[in-house]
């Protein structure tokens, strides 16, 4: 008798544990609450699908237990997700470690695992909601009127995060029947929301620049890169590396900050200098046409305001005070945050499923035997990269073949 292996979730996670799983003799069940498996891989890396990354350590990855993310990335990190893509007709192209299949689109990698569960002989139930899961001897998935019995049981059922691509978080509600502890989860991946008069005029700008955050005067992140301005407070990818201790720091009711350094590759001494010798070769030019060149037009205006300066004023008409003001505008314009975009905007979510509960050899629970989970309902998350899809692919795969395996 094959074991029956029943997976919850069909996304990047639940369609590599069905792969894994059939792939070891396993008689397999796929069920997804959308239309079709695999729908978040199709807007993954803007369509591109960043599936994974050369840089591979457990560096990238954030979580309250981050050796239980190495021992995962020990048995199944960017070699195998390699090999395992290949096998299936993808061919990798890499940029500065970034890498996407070479034909530039995520349907070719969603493509190619449907390939793998049809030729695997996978059972997918599509438009099928999970109510309830009962355990005596076996697993009993009731979901609508359906009743699907099974040995082992994965669940890897996604996040909260951008629900219109298929999350809605019932992964959370399942485990916690079966006594799973939860690290309360927030957005990440995010656009952050600030307050300052400067945010109307500002929106629209891409800046490259550095951003700090901060509370009570304590730096807790930092990134660098373009920075988006926008009308509610900043975006872009360095924003969204740092949101996750945002959400966090906001969920425990601190007071946060957001500094950013619009010259991030000088010390602030040394812009100073900067700023006088570029003066002094122009010395016949306003404060606002001194920064032509420097800074995109649109944020000048904006940058002198902070620093309470006339656009129409020289550096020699400057105070000491003023030129440290203009200096600090440029390198350490502070606003309050007030929030970070919903999950719903969210590319992922920080906090999840408490990894103390699970062994990372399996992925299985470690208070009800046969009962596994994989992805994004972990506590863990990943930085922009690869890194959140490596996760899946890794979590996965093991979860797959121990499920199969297990006597």
């Amino acid at each position: 008798m094959k074991k029956r292996v029943a997976i919850v979730g069909g996304g990047a996670a639940g369609i590599t544990a069905a792969i894994f799983a059939a792939r070891n003799n396993a008689d397999v069940y796929l069920l997804e609450h959308n239309d079709k498996v695999g729908k978040k891989i199709l807007v993954t890396g803007n369509g591109r699908c960043n599936l994974t990354n050369e840089k591979m350590t457990v560096d990238y990855f954030r979580s309250d237990c981050r050796t239980f993310v190495g021992q995962v990335l020990q048995q199944f990190s960017y070699r195998e997700t390699k090999q395992f893509f290949e096998e299936l007709g993808i061919v990798l192209k890499s940029r500065d470690g970034y890498c996407y299949p070479a034909s530039g689109q995520a349907a070719a990698v969603r493509d190619v695992l449907c390939m793998e569960l049809d030729y695997q002989k996978v059972n997918i139930l599509t438009n099928i909601h999970v109510n309830k899961i009962t355990k005596k001897q076996t697993f009993l998935i009731e979901a609508g009127k359906r009743r699907i019995e099974a040995d082992e049981l994965i669940i890897a059922a996604g996040s909260k995060a951008a629900s219109k691509q298929g999350s809605d978080g019932s992964g959370y509600e399942l485990l916690c029947q079966f006594g799973h502890r939860m690290i309360t989860v927030v957005p990440a991946l995010v656009q952050i929301r600030c307050s300052d008069t400067c945010l109307k005029q500002w929106a629209g700008i891409r800046a490259d620049g550095a951003i700090h955050i901060q509370i009570k005067g304590e730096e807790i992140a930092f990134d660098q890169g373009e920075l988006q301005l926008t009308d509610y407070g900043v975006s872009g990818i360095p924003v969204f590396q740092v949101s996750r201790y945002v959400a966090k720091a906001l969920e425990k009711h601190q007071s946060v900050e957001v500094m950013l350094d619009f010259l991030p590759n000088k010390e602030l001494w040394e812009t100073k200098k900067f700023l006088e010798k570029r003066y002094q070769m122009r010395a016949n030019k306003t404060l606002e046409e001194g920064l032509v060149g420097l800074l995109p037009g649109k944020l000048i205006p904006i940058i002198l305001n902070r620093a309470k300066l006339s656009v129409k004023a020289t550096w020699k008409e400057l105070s000491a005070k003023q030129k440290d003001a203009m200096t600090a505008a440029l390198k350490q314009f502070t606003l309050p945050v007030v929030g970070v975009n919903s999950f719903e905007q969210a590319q992922i979510c920080a906090g999840g499923a408490d990894l103390k509960q699970f062994h990372p050899q399996t992925m299985e629970s470690k208070l009800v035997k046969g009962l596994y989970a994989a992805g994004e309902l972990l506590d863990v998350d990943g930085m922009c990269g690869g890194y959140n899809l490596q996760w899946a692919w890794s979590t996965g795969a093991i979860a797959g073949m121990a499920a199969a395996r297990k006597q």
